[in-house]
């Protein structure tokens, strides 16, 4: 296990590893409930979809682990299961067999970009000044999707976004804030597993609020459903509105995807000796394999999960914690109703300090020379306001290239991030006519 995981060469160690893998899965456990009762709005199985969420997770992330070595979780994605469900399916009025060939389409063409090397590629050809800067953006981003399954933030302030609950008549954001605080002191302490102690703290304390809530006749275990095998439909995949669905498919998990391992390299310092992420190409694989998985087993677009960041805050630096995270993915299919006592209350905290963690990158950053500063900055804020990593990186590169034009340093800019500022030019042109 040390000779292939190379916990000494990382400074790591198993109880670390194992400790790592839990934080992650409990931070990233809410997609076991919120995936299937998005995608079921399309007409799909719940329980399938349930089965199909936890099987394609645990393929993924043993992909990470096993060929990529890193720290990294997969499950599908928060905005690419929305798109799914509420624009492709009930929107276009596709069937829910249609946009899974999509995303397998898709998949299997990111094999094949990831094994040409292409997708690597890409990361490589963004500025070292925005690659700290997505992990920064990242950071203020998974804070505020804490701070949302909290209950803390809202849009009932009457202003755009505020702090709608943070009192004491509101328990979940009570119990969350007391869960942020324990964290904080375990952290400071140096106790080992501060964030896997403050979530499961959270969830005890949650009991007498009402916000952990124990079921009447409540049982531990549960037996899987069977998922949805190979539903697709192929009948319509030359036609333009299968490419407009499979072109936002394959955008928008190439830059969130991309985004999520920069900035978990970033984080856990995975990076060589020219400040690229280590095994990058391998990664990417595992994403992909990942998607095509899903679709075989009817889920929308499996992707690298940025909570992953929780389990790196925890110690996590190789794929073991990523194996780790894969056998409680796989637990859940038949202790379904045990995961689902932790409530979002209890995770919220872990979030949130997280996104503490992800902040230290932004002190390397040269913000007193503008066209390094401003495309760092602009990537900073688009991510949490847009509620995208993509966007960020998109919005980022672009306004780099600008910058360093109008800078007079347009030497600086490498030819493939100026095909990358075109692209994403193409991208937002393309989404204004669609």
């Amino acid at each position: 296990m040390e000779k292939f995981f190379k916990l000494k060469e990382r400074g790591t160690t198993v109880s670390k590893e194992i400790i790592a893998g839990i934080t992650t899965f409990l931070a990233m456990s809410y997609i076991l409930a919120v995936n299937p009762g998005i995608l079921s709005a399309s007409g799909m199985s719940w329980n399938a979809v349930f089965t199909a969420t936890a099987i394609s997770s645990a393929i993924a992330t043993l992909v990470m682990a096993f060929y990529a070595n890193l720290p990294v979780a997969l499950a599908p994605g928060l905005g690419l299961n929305a798109f799914f469900t509420y624009t492709v399916v009930l929107g276009m009025g596709c069937s829910w067999q249609f946009a899974l060939t999509a995303v397998f389409v898709e998949g299997i063409l990111f094999i094949i970009l990831s094994a040409a090397g292409i997708r690597e590629a890409i990361i490589k050809s963004i500025p070292a000044t925005l690659k700290k800067a997505v992990a920064v953006g990242i950071g203020l981003f998974i804070t505020l999707i804490g701070l949302v399954n909290a209950g803390i933030v809202g849009t009932d302030t009457g202003t755009t976004i505020g702090f709608e609950n943070l009192n004491l008549t509101h328990a979940s954001a009570l119990v969350a804030v007391i869960g942020l605080v324990i964290t904080i002191i375990l952290y400071i302490r140096n106790v080992p597993g501060a964030i896997l102690i403050g979530i499961s703290l959270t969830t005890i304390i949650g009991i007498p609020f009402g916000v952990t809530s124990i079921p009447e006749n409540w049982k531990p275990f549960s037996v899987p459903a069977a998922p949805n095998f190979f539903k697709f439909d192929f009948t319509q995949i030359f036609t333009i509105k299968f490419f407009i669905v499979f072109f936002t498919f394959l955008f928008t998990d190439m830059f969130d995807t991309i985004g999520t391992l920069m900035g978990v390299a970033e984080q856990a310092n995975l990076k060589d000796k020219d400040g690229n992420i280590i095994n990058a190409k391998q990664a990417l694989v595992a994403d992909a394999v990942g998607t095509v998985a899903g679709a075989c087993l009817g889920t929308s677009t499996v992707t690298s999960f940025v909570e992953s960041t929780s389990g790196v805050a925890a110690g996590g630096r190789t794929g073991l914690s990523s194996v780790v995270t894969s056998i409680f993915f796989i637990l859940a299919l038949f202790l379904t109703p045990m995961f689902a006592l932790i409530p979002s209350a209890a995770t919220a905290p872990a979030l949130i300090f997280v996104g503490y963690l992800m902040m230290k990158s932004i002190v390397s950053i040269k913000f007193d020379d503008p066209t390094e500063g401003i495309p760092a900055f602009i990537t900073i804020m688009v991510m949490p306001f847009s509620y995208s990593i993509s966007k960020g990186i998109a919005w980022g590169v672009i306004s780099y290239v600008i910058c360093k034009i109008v800078g007079k340093k347009a030497k600086d800019i490498p030819l493939v991030t100026w095909i990358l500022a075109l692209v994403f030019i193409a991208d937002i042109i393309f989404e204004a006519v669609k």
